[in-house]
């Protein structure tokens, strides 16, 4: 336990450090341009609308009707006025988490890959194990699975301790799949990549529900820019950016955590790409002397 969790620590403190550099915080600030005018126009062209599509929904549902009617009589009104933008937030969420996620592998993974190699594993050799296109796959592959796991659970979530576990759990798997598999394309082989995967399993699922719930916390930004209005335009790019530092925060640490587990992997004679290696014959017919077999005219002399 103890051997495991030296490396999960230092890369966590490596990872805290390298969130302070002037590059990784500009780095931070380009996804959230992106995302910024993203949400923007899906707000102007779709909220109204979403708002009003959940609203009519609470309204018309023939269930919902006696709740309504039974807190008529205490007093609470317009209550489906009230829960539809609770209810469009809470699946908007995830889908801000999600490109979140996306936008910074695309476009932060491999500067934040080639920056942690660059200043502490400049001898690594690149073995290029996974290619941008494999990347991509694995990337939609996780994610639909992530989006799958999510809409099946959002009846759970109206079970409050649920609610607060099982998004943090999902988005920390996608973040798993999906950062350490960047962190180790360049530099690891196919081979090495699923032995690393294999033997650090838990520690890396580790880092990916911690920067799961790290991911969640942000959303308290988010919820208070949908309740006090006037603050919305400033306390949402804010939730947004929190996001995407997070997010960056997390490439970091499994790049640290990853590329170190692949340097101990080679020290260890544990490359795996060496098995593969043909031996030249003329090492593999050259014998030490003392494992030679004696000549006739050794024999004699004997």
């Amino acid at each position: 336990m103890l051997a495991r969790m030296g490396p999960f620590l230092d890369s966590f403190w490596r990872a805290v450090g390298y969130c302070l550099m002037p590059r990784i915080i500009a780095l931070s600030l380009l996804p959230l341009l992106l995302i910024t005018l993203v949400a923007a126009g899906g707000a102007h062209f779709y909220w109204a609308a979403a708002v009003a599509w959940m609203q009519a929904m609470l309204e018309g549902a023939t269930w919902l009707q006696l709740l309504w009617g039974w807190l008529h009589h205490f007093g609470v009104d317009d209550l489906p006025v009230m829960l539809a933008p609770l209810l469009v937030l809470m699946l908007t969420i995830p889908v801000i988490v999600i490109v979140c996620v996306l936008v910074v592998a695309v476009l932060m993974a491999p500067s934040i890959v080639s920056l942690v190699a660059q200043r502490r594993f400049e001898r690594l050799e690149r073995k290029h194990g996974g290619t941008f296109f494999s990347s991509v796959l694995w990337s939609l592959g996780s994610t639909l699975v992530a989006l799958l796991a999510l809409v099946l659970s959002m009846p759970l979530w109206l079970i409050p301790p649920l609610v607060l576990v099982l998004p943090p759990l999902i988005w920390g798997w996608l973040t798993y799949r999906v950062m350490a598999f960047d962190a180790l394309a360049e530099h690891a082989s196919k081979a090495e990549r699923q032995e690393i995967f294999r033997c650090h399993r838990l520690s890396l699922l580790a880092i990916g529900v911690l920067t799961g719930l790290l991911g969640a916390a942000p959303g308290i930004v988010w919820a208070s820019g949908v309740v006090f209005a006037a603050a919305f335009f400033v306390l949402v790019p804010a939730a947004i950016w929190i996001y995407t530092l997070v997010f960056a925060f997390s490439a970091l640490w499994f790049t640290h955590y990853c590329l170190a587990a692949l340097q101990r992997l080679r020290d260890q004679g544990g490359d795996m790409d060496v098995r593969a290696v043909p031996v030249p014959p003329a090492i593999a017919d050259s014998a030490p002397p003392a494992l030679a077999a004696p000549s006739p005219t050794d024999r004699q002399l004997s």
